[in-house]
């Protein structure tokens, strides 16, 4: 069956027929394609792309002519939405959306390129007065932690041995010296036999040496029965508590020796009180008195018998002796016999100086040998 594309429906298909072939058209329908080159286009269609519409031609149906450019467009530019000829063009496009800064119709920040970012206000923890702030911390931390090592260095301190001030450490010396006589017996303070260093006169033999023995020990007395009123009188300035005597003889039994010990609160009043006897001399008054023995080489011994006294002094004693003969000889000026008064003095010296090294023996310095230790 033969089919009419055309025939007696005019110009349209009839129902079931098939449209033209590619480049056929419709009766009374424009030709397809683009109309030759330079020619215009049908009315109401876009001329070609590349191709601008014929002169005096309006580009849509009932609007004026134009000159064939969009309103605004510099001559030589392509219509809106066609393409470009010739070199590429660089920065952004004359129309529609730019490719960077702002959307369209807002203005740049300042004229510039790029908007400053946006302010932060200050927070906290920052600005000056924050700045102070941390300052103001970071001192009384490091104040704090020097005030603790301090506290931690005094603590270990106080947790050790005590120490002692100079002043502390000579009066508790003076209570080593002064409890002495009180504890030590008598027989130590005063020993049955002292050696003593042999006169000047003698003194060419260095093997030499000269002893005397004890004849006995005297009851302990207060100062003011048992020396002269003016040594009493000195001593008791000082504080004198008792006094301890004993009387010795030399070897040949020739000389007799009273020596006495008096007790002093502390080493300095002992010193004090030395030098007021030794500077004003031993013969105005200011010995000690003798102590006979009946019975003994020393038994007719007496203060008419005292031939020369003398002192010396070491921690917190002073220790007076006096010398005479054995026999009854009254007092005599032995300082005009100087090997005499060499040898008296020699042994009164010597038995002193022994007396001494017992009593003053050195102090080893006070110190606490722990925390637990009584006073420490």
């Amino acid at each position: 069956m033969a089919t009419d594309y055309g025939g007696a429906h005019g110009s349209r298909p009839g129902h079931g027929a098939q449209p033209p072939y590619a480049g056929r058209q419709y009766p009374g329908q424009p030709p397809h394609g683009p109309p030759p080159y330079g020619q215009p286009p049908p009315y109401g269609q876009q001329p070609p792309i590349g191709q601008p519409p014929p002169s005096g031609q309006p580009r849509h149906p009932g609007h004026p002519p134009q000159s064939g450019l969009p309103p605004g467009l510099p001559p030589g530019q392509p219509p809106y939405g066609q393409p470009r000829y010739g070199p590429p063009q660089y920065g952004p496009p004359q129309y529609g959306q730019p490719r960077y800064g702002p959307p369209n119709g807002q203005p740049w920040n300042d004229g510039s390129v790029f908007p400053d970012p946006p302010r932060r206000e200050p927070t906290p923890h920052s600005g000056p007065r924050a700045r102070r702030r941390r300052s103001a911390a970071w001192t009384l931390l490091a104040v704090g932690g020097v005030a603790l090592a301090l506290s931690a260095f005094g603590a270990a301190d106080q947790g050790g041995p005590r120490k002692f001030t100079a002043k502390q450490a000579q009066q508790i010396t003076d209570w080593e010296y002064a409890k002495r006589w009180r504890t030590l017996p008598a027989g130590s303070i005063f020993p049955a036999s002292v050696s003593y260093s042999p006169p000047e006169a003698l003194d060419d033999d260095p093997s030499l040496s000269l002893a005397a023995h004890r004849v006995g020990i005297a009851e302990q007395a207060s100062c003011a029965s048992a020396a002269d009123p003016n040594a009493v009188a000195v001593l008791n300035r000082a504080g004198c508590s008792a006094m301890l005597r004993a009387t010795y003889v030399d070897e040949t039994d020739s000389f007799v020796v009273t020596v006495g010990a008096a007790v002093l609160p502390t080493s300095a009043e002992a010193q004090t009180a030395f030098r007021a006897i030794q500077q004003a001399g031993t013969s105005g008054g200011l010995g000690l008195h003798a102590v006979k023995f009946t019975g003994t080489p020393a038994g007719q011994f007496s203060d008419k018998q005292r031939q020369l006294s003398g002192v010396t002094a070491r921690g917190t004693y002073v220790v007076l002796y006096t010398v005479g003969y054995a026999d009854s000889r009254q007092h005599q000026q032995v300082s005009q016999d100087h090997y005499t008064d060499q040898e008296m003095t020699s042994v009164g010296k010597g038995v002193a100086d022994d007396v001494l090294s017992t009593l003053a023996a050195p102090v080893p310095p006070p110190h606490c040998p722990s925390a637990e230790t009584p006073g420490c």
